[in-house]
């Protein structure tokens, strides 16, 4: 499938992109080649394949969600500057 320099032009136009009269004659050659490369692929039987989501099998690839214990309140506050017995207190930064 030929894609001409004047459909580059075009699709360019569409997209906001401005090349040069030879910049589009070798983006229309490059096209046509992907598009030719695209018809080929159309043609292989891919009956027997599987639909897959993913080139690898990957599975399992998030950690399980589990519980774990954390610190407490008090432990949280017990570094901190300054604190009101439950809040951290910061100054004031916007007036």
């Amino acid at each position: 499938m030929a894609i001409s320099r004047e459909e580059v032009g075009y699709i360019a136009k569409l997209a906001r992109l401005e090349f040069t009269k030879e910049e589009e004659k070798v983006l229309a050659k490059d096209l046509s080649k992907v598009l030719d490369y695209m018809t080929k692929l159309n043609e292989v039987d891919t009956t027997d394949v599987p639909p897959m989501t993913h080139v690898l099998d990957l599975a399992g690839v998030t950690r399980p969600d589990e519980t774990q214990s954390r610190m407490t309140q008090e432990e949280a506050l017990r570094n901190a500057p300054e604190t009101d017995g439950t809040f951290f207190r910061v100054p004031k930064v916007i007036g």
